[in-house]
């Protein structure tokens, strides 16, 4: 089942394992960003060392809210918590990716999402906590 890998690469994006990221996906896989001035990460073991880096930098973690699949394409909708690093606060990211599997790994991410230091970010309007979306902020380990 596809999403059994995607929960497993995300797994490993919160753990910042950078060698569990790539394990999930094809060696030549592609993540790209919606962000202007980003540029597409290419390689697994770039890919792993990416998310490894944001994870130490960011203190994020993702959670799964939502998922579909079908043949070789799946989507998900995900919640992101991540600490400001000039402030020290948390935010919420709400966003959306498509991957593309060859076999049982992930060849493509496209993720789609606004990340904004000033403020939590998802649709606005959409009832999150109705739904049953994760809202919460990871626990602040600082005094």
């Amino acid at each position: 089942m596809r999403l059994d890998v995607i929960l497993r690469y995300y797994d490993a994006c919160n753990r910042g394992d950078a060698e569990g990221v790539a394990r999930e996906c094809t060696p030549d896989v592609v993540h790209y960003f919606l962000v202007p001035g980003t540029a597409p990460v290419a390689g697994a073991e770039h890919l792993g060392r990416y998310w490894r880096k944001v994870r130490r930098l960011l203190d994020c973690h993702w959670d799964v809210d939502h998922a579909l699949e079908r043949g070789h394409e799946a989507v998900i909708e995900w919640t992101m918590s991540w600490r400001v690093p000039e402030s020290g606060e948390r935010r919420l990211v709400h966003g959306a990716e498509w991957y593309v599997f060859a076999g049982d790994r992930i060849a493509e991410i496209r993720a789609y999402y606004d990340q904004r230091a000033d403020a939590d970010t998802g649709l606005v309007g959409f009832p999150y906590r109705e739904r049953g979306y994760t809202e919460r902020r990871a626990p602040d380990p600082r005094p």
